[in-house]
């Protein structure tokens, strides 16, 4: 199953690709804590002024050693540079020098396409609650954002699930009652004590940590992953261009003749169709596997 990090890792591997650069790649030779700022690495040719990745963590390097291949952060500001966390890192981690796209603009590019899914794609859950015949109205999660199909588990050896086919749904319940904005209203003939089963469409929820599993954390299923590096690709793509206004240079030159000047925006478009297509064919896949269930409000 992918994680957070294996989706970082493709994505910028694809914009690797367009952008025909590699990034400068040293180590740590000794391990750092969330307030050391000297840094030491393998490579002295590596060296120099600006920022370095490692992990997850950007820092602002002010001034470097050859002589002790070192490199020293900022005071005050140079670690957790641009919002980033300052943390720990273990000896052999990587050291990205100048990271044309950090890894934290990219999990942050993840996480918008997942939290703009929603409602052409969504998390699936369930819940479960004991029928009462003297109460009509049931709390829901205050994730759940619609209903997709109810069911109620008869009594006997048989162990039957029946189908709900009255109820309707408030998406803005009294919060004093219900201590929620979400409930169910049931209009069926059900047996007193029997449980009930909901199973609700919900929002995909973003991933934090480098070993989140995709599936397991956003509630989408593991062929949804291509839509995200999509997503978050074309997002990334757009600020090319912008970052490379009224650069002069021969190198800008040479680059320009092998990747225009607004290439970045053409290929954004371009990886941005890819993504609305992938994104339309999961949709329905989704809508056929949860087709819209007839019910009576009443």
């Amino acid at each position: 199953m992918a994680t957070l990090n294996d989706m970082i890792s493709e994505v910028r591997s694809s914009l690797a690709g367009y952008t025909l650069r590699q990034d400068r790649i040293s180590y740590l030779t000794s391990a750092i804590t969330t307030t050391d700022t000297a840094i030491q690495i393998g490579s002295s040719n590596n060296l120099a002024k600006g920022i370095i990745e490692i992990d997850d963590e950007l820092i602002w390097v002010d001034n470097f050693d050859k002589q002790n291949n070192t490199m020293n952060a900022a005071p005050g500001f140079g670690r957790g540079y641009q919002s980033t966390s300052p943390a720990p890192h273990a000896i052999n981690s990587q050291v990205v020098l100048t990271p044309t796209f950090p890894r934290v603009n990219i999990k942050q590019a993840i996480n918008d396409t997942i939290g703009s899914l929603y409602p052409k794609l969504w998390a699936i859950y369930s819940t479960t609650f004991t029928f009462n015949a003297s109460q009509t109205t049931y709390p829901l999660p205050d994730d759940a954002q619609n209903v997709l199909y109810m069911s109620w588990q008869t009594t006997g050896s048989s162990r039957e699930w029946l189908p709900i086919k009255r109820w309707r749904q408030d998406l803005m319940a009294n919060v004093a009652t219900f201590n929620t904005q979400k409930t169910i209203n049931i209009y069926e003939n059900v047996q007193p004590g029997r449980t009930i089963q909901v199973w609700y469409a919900a929002n995909p929820q973003t991933m934090t940590s480098g070993t989140d599993d995709f599936s397991a954390v956003t509630g989408l299923p593991e062929s949804c992953r291509d839509v995200i590096v999509y997503g978050a690709a074309y997002r990334l793509l757009s600020f090319i261009d912008p970052g490379r206004i009224n650069l002069t240079s021969a190198e800008a030159d040479l680059a320009d003749s092998k990747v225009p000047g607004a290439a970045g925006s053409s290929n954004s478009r371009y990886i941005y169709a890819l993504y609305q297509q992938r994104l339309q064919d999961e949709s329905l896949k989704l809508t056929d596997k949860f087709p819209i269930r007839l019910h009576y409000t009443k």
